[in-house]
């Protein structure tokens, strides 16, 4: 069983940055697909962004390509989104979640449905 927990959402201003750290445990996170998403409120949980085990791969939503960036350090069992030139639509909970499939070794996934484990997310709010 792997527990996923997400740090760094807050309160910002359009334009800033912000980092946001996912902390695995239970598991071997460097056999692990991982990928963030977000959901606003009244609206369905989206992709956000994926990188495969050993970060060689990465995914990203039309949304926010160009301004963030997935990374990991497997040594630290720790996945980050770098966010930057932040907007007001950025607005959300973020998750971090974790996929168990073998094929994450060589792709980075984009489908929610089809990932394992999941965090209990951290809100991250921009103001205009």
């Amino acid at each position: 069983q792997v527990q996923l927990v997400e740090s760094g959402g807050g309160l910002v201003q359009a334009g800033d940055s912000l980092r946001l750290s996912c902390a695995a445990s239970g598991g071997t996170f460097s056999t692990y697909g991982m990928g963030w998403f977000r959901q606003a409120p009244g609206k369905d949980r989206e992709f956000v962004a994926a990188i495969t085990w050993s970060g060689g791969s990465t995914t990203y939503a039309d949304s926010v390509k160009g301004r963030f960036t997935i990374s990991r350090d497997n040594a630290k069992n720790t996945v980050y989104l770098q966010m930057n030139r932040l907007k007001p639509e950025d607005t959300a909970v973020y998750y971090c979640a974790a996929d168990s499939h073998p094929r994450t070794f060589y792709s980075a996934n984009h489908y929610a449905r089809e990932y394992d484990y999941w965090g209990q997310g951290t809100q991250v709010a921009v103001s205009s």
